[in-house]
């Protein structure tokens, strides 16, 4: 067969038509440019509110400081004649004298150099000094408090010389991560920080995966209200454990002889608390992935006699393995970068992030705190990093044909889970009840009888009740702006036609902030919006960068949940509303934000609740008018305060349940309202 060719004579028009269609690019219309603008300014608030302060707070890490002595020459008169000319790092290595300034002051470090000429006094009328800087900046020598202009030689008696200063030079190197390596308090703390989330991770992980097998795949009684108490803590800031847990096996604990001499001030509190803290965010991922289960395998086992430990081991297990690698890695994650815990009962047990506060706060050197917030973020950013890559790698556990698991009665089995359940709810129970019962006693231990005192917060050093009522206004005003920013994102980068790498540049934006701990999140604010030269510094000290900064913290999480709701939208709901001419703004406030109102309302209850109970992010940025509850019980604490401490804890506990049920009713009527379509 030869090729058929087209007749010279033929038109060209001719032979477009009969040519195959190139590709045509669709035009954007008015709806599309919107929601492009829109996608812009919600993603600038990402970079201004996590990638600009994370580098700059990068960037304070490789910030050091020094003094130019190379640059420094000096001549003396001994009366006959000028000496050679030295430079004064020659005489300050003689005279083995530090040439580093101290970064916590460097704004106003100065050298003496009068340092590099021990011998001479200011009664020494017969030498004289010629000093000059060389340096590319110059200005640094300061003589009577006025600073020299050029590199020319400046002459003075003895008595001037010993009035003159040498400023600091900044520089940027890596000064600051040698001197962390060099410092074994602080490199000790890596160590520390990772054998306490490994041992936090295996103890957990195990007993929230027997917790959730008994809830999935048990016929016990009380299932709700075994998952109701395993969600608790999640409604309690990290500070609560760790006060729980000196009330109950401190120096004057109820059960100190439990620990047979050892203290709980150290990894034995730490891990505990830990596990404590830690526990219902393993367990909600387990019992999603012990909730998928296909009864035909087990059918299978049974008919090929297998072994109920065999059946486990080959087929639940495996089943199971996704959610508990996700599960080992979020409970890594949170254990390595918390604060309130190794805060309350780590004692003399350094932890990283407690090395971020104690750096910034403790000794004003930010440079080094900035160091440690680089190394605090490595192992989260690797966490997150290979969680993320489980996840991708992750398959359908269940087909169309499926048939959902449903356990047969088994009263050994169903007795044993339910005295395991019992034993976990107690503990947590204890804990959260301890914290009640200390906030209540009038002087512990001596004086046992019950009383209000500790309640009365504005008689006490931390924030009194106004600290308390704007942890409130924290929370609403998070949960309302919060909510419409992180839904409209979602929004967005799921229904945007084309634009796609503006789409994928978003998306990294709002994945970002799960990998960054709260402590380097409030650093990293201190570095942006603290600068002078910054027009957001304004921001500082006020309640407007609480939210901020709140939203950005907890901003994946509420994300994922969007995107997942959004997700299960069919497409074709916009390519009919687009047929009919209908307005991209009528199709999202009449369709898409009613079908997804249950995800809305789990959001705004999620942000509430994180900033009802976050104390490591915004530890940093508070003023005397903005203290939060959560910061409340962290200054409550330090100034040994311990009862009104446990109270102002249990106040946020109380507030979050109160939340929970309005949330509870809030749902059940709009729901009733919005997803009737649903029993159709």
């Amino acid at each position: 067969m030869t090729a058929t060719t087209l007749p010279s004579s033929m038109p060209a028009q001719v032979a477009e038509q009969e040519a195959p269609d190139a590709p045509v690019k669709p035009r954007a219309s008015r709806d599309d440019w919107t929601m492009r603008a829109l996608m812009l300014v919600i993603g600038l608030y990402l970079v201004v509110a996590i990638a600009i302060p994370l580098g700059s707070v990068l960037l304070r890490s490789f910030q050091t400081y020094a003094f130019a002595l190379a640059e420094l020459e000096i001549q003396v008169w001994d009366g006959q004649g000028w000496s050679e000319t030295q430079s004064a790092r020659e005489l300050a290595e003689k005279l083995d004298l530090p040439v580093v300034a101290d970064p916590r002051t460097a704004s106003v470090e100065r050298f003496q150099i009068k340092e590099l000429f021990p011998d001479i006094k200011r009664t020494d009328e017969t030498t004289r000094f010629r000093l000059r800087d060389l340096s590319e900046e110059g200005g640094r020598i300061l003589i009577k408090g006025e600073v020299s202009q050029g590199s020319e030689w400046i002459e003075m008696d003895a008595a001037t010389m010993r009035r003159a200063l040498l400023r600091p030079a900044q520089a940027f190197g890596l000064g600051n991560y040698l001197r962390y390596i060099q410092t074994p308090a602080l490199t000790n703390s890596v160590w520390n920080s990772l054998e306490i989330s490994a041992i936090t991770t295996v103890i957990t992980v195990f007993v929230a995966f027997w917790f959730a097998y008994a809830l999935t795949r048990t016929r016990m009684w009380g299932k709700g209200l075994f998952k109701t108490i395993a969600l608790m803590p999640i409604l309690v800031p990290s500070l609560l454990p760790g006060i729980s847990l000196v009330y109950l096996f401190g120096n004057q604990g109820v059960i100190r002889e439990l620990l047979m001499g050892e203290s709980i001030y150290g990894p034995i509190g730490i891990v505990i608390a830990s596990v404590f803290f830690t526990f219902p965010h393993a367990l909600l991922i387990l019992l999603v992935a012990l909730g998928l289960a296909d009864q035909r395998l087990y059918e299978a086992a049974v008919a090929l006699r297998a072994s109920r430990w065999r059946t486990f081991w080959t087929v639940t297990l495996p089943g199971a393995r996704y959610g508990l690698i996700s599960a080992a890695f979020v409970v890594f994650t949170l254990t390595i970068t918390d604060f309130g815990v190794p805060k309350v009962i780590g004692g003399q047990y350094n932890m990283l992030a407690v090395d971020i506060y104690k750096q910034v706060i403790g000794q004003q050197n930010f440079q080094m705190g900035a160091v440690v917030s680089v190394v605090l973020l490595i192992p989260a950013v690797v966490a997150f990093a290979v969680d993320r890559v489980v996840q991708r790698r992750q398959v359908a556990l269940l087909s169309a044909r499926a048939v959902p698991y449903a356990p047969k009665p088994s009263r050994r089995m169903d007795l044993g889970m339910l005295g395991y359940c019992c034993a976990i709810s107690l503990f947590i129970l204890t804990i959260i009840g301890m914290a009640q019962f200390a906030s209540m006693v009038k002087l512990w231990p001596y004086d046992l009888a019950l009383s209000w005192k500790s309640y009365q917060f504005d008689l006490m050093d931390g924030g009194g009740w106004a600290s308390y009522w704007n942890s409130i206004e924290l929370g609403l005003w998070t949960a309302f702006v919060g909510t419409s920013v992180v839904f409209l994102g979602a929004y967005l980068v799921q229904k945007t036609r084309g634009f796609r790498l503006g789409r994928g540049l978003f998306q990294f934006l709002a994945l970002m902030p799960m990998a960054v701990p709260g402590m380097v999140l409030g650093l990293a604010y201190i570095a942006f919006f603290n600068a002078p030269n910054n027009p957001l510094n304004l921001l500082y000290g006020t309640m407007a960068i609480l939210v901020i900064c709140t939203i950005a913290h907890f901003y994946t999480v509420a994300h994922l949940t969007a995107v997942t709701a959004l997700q299960q939208m069919d497409s074709e709901f916009e390519s009919v509303s687009a047929s009919l001419k209908q307005p991209v703004a009528k199709m999202f406030t009449r369709v898409t934000v009613p079908v997804c109102m249950p995800a809305i309302l789990d959001i705004g209850i999620y942000l509430f609740v994180n900033a009802m109970t976050t104390v490591s992010a915004v530890v940093f940025l508070y003023s005397k008018d903005t203290t939060l509850a959560s910061v409340a019980v962290l200054n409550m604490d330090d100034a040994g305060d311990i009862a009104p401490a446990a109270a102002m804890a249990m106040m946020i506990f109380y507030t979050n349940v109160g939340a929970r049920l309005i949330h509870l009713f809030i749902s059940r009527f709009v729901l009733k309202r919005t997803q009737a379509w649903r029993a159709r």
